[in-house]
């Protein structure tokens, strides 16, 4: 069977929708205009509603309107939709292992007052039916500052993503094949960049994100370690981290004096507290990035 009783559920979100073909064909009295986007996301029932406007002018008899679809080369009666009085609909199941489908519409009418049961046929062009499996629906937010961690939404991702905002690249996390999340990157604030998602295979369009300014407080000023001591370090900021919380970029020129975690601010709190613990003797700085600027803490580790 083609036709499903659940006729919503090819249902396209409009972000996700190519441009609509403009594929308008007029004869005499009637014009079809195909509504069906040219590239739709997969779905798992693999079931797609092709739709048209079949619009009449005041010498065509309405009830004698009566549009095929011809697709891959089988003929099926279109369904008048719910939306409008001139929009026919058709689901359609695509087969097993297939990405495309080509078709056209017929459409069979009579004029009003025609009592010799003559009609006339109006055939559209050829059209074909892409199926994407590998899209991007929404981002969960466009603004944000450096380190916030944001999601986006959408099918078909892999382990080998990453996110880029213009050339720099952010830390990307697969979460599942439907949901990716990266770390806004230290890039300028105050700006609008390109996002995309990239791999081997190619690019994704996400849109345009805009990084806001933002500053935090470090504390203490300076540490004072003896190898394999520990000392708190405390990060604020000015408001609540978003959901997912914010990273903050830490960076040291003397990587074998420093232990120290991941510093992640949690949703909603403004403060996060580290241990730092000493490594190799040596002196030295923590680098710490933010939307406002970089800042640091002096370092200094003794032997025991």
């Amino acid at each position: 069977m083609h036709k499903t009783p659940f006729p919503h559920a090819s249902r396209i979100l409009p972000a996700l929708a190519a441009a609509l073909v403009a594929l308008v064909l007029t004869g005499c009295n009637l014009t079809i205009t195909n509504l069906t986007p040219t590239t739709v996301p997969a779905n798992p029932s693999q079931i797609y509603t092709i739709t048209a406007s079949f619009h009449a002018n005041s010498q065509v008899e309405p009830s004698s309107i009566a549009p095929r679809i011809i697709i891959d080369g089988s003929a099926y009666p279109m369904t008048k939709s719910s939306a409008g009085s001139d929009l026919w609909e058709f689901d359609y199941q695509l087969p097993a292992g297939r990405d495309t489908a080509r078709y056209y519409f017929i459409c069979e009418f009579s004029g009003k007052g025609n009592s010799g049961g003559t009609t006339t046929e109006l055939n559209s062009e050829m059209q074909t039916l892409r199926i994407a499996g590998r899209y991007v629906i929404r981002p969960e937010a466009t603004r944000a500052p450096v380190g916030s961690r944001v999601s986006i939404l959408g099918a078909g991702f892999a382990t080998t993503d990453l996110v880029y905002f213009d050339q720099t690249p952010a830390r990307t996390v697969f979460e599942s094949p439907s949901s990716l999340s990266f770390f806004v990157p230290a890039v300028a604030p105050g700006h609008t960049y390109k996002l995309s998602i990239v791999n081997v295979g190619g690019s994704l369009d996400v849109g345009t994100f805009r990084v806001d300014a933002i500053s935090f407080a470090v504390s203490p000023a300076a540490l004072y370690l003896r190898s394999g001591e520990q000392q708190a370090l405390t990060f604020t900021i000015p408001s609540p981290a978003p959901a997912g919380g914010m990273l903050i970029d830490v960076r040291t020129d003397v990587p074998a004096s420093i232990i120290m975690p991941e510093v992640m601010v949690p949703a909603n709190a403004t403060s996060v507290t580290v241990p730092v613990q000493g490594g190799q003797a040596g002196s030295g700085s923590l680098f710490f990035t933010s939307s406002a600027g970089e800042s640091s803490v002096a370092v200094t580790v003794t032997a025991k």
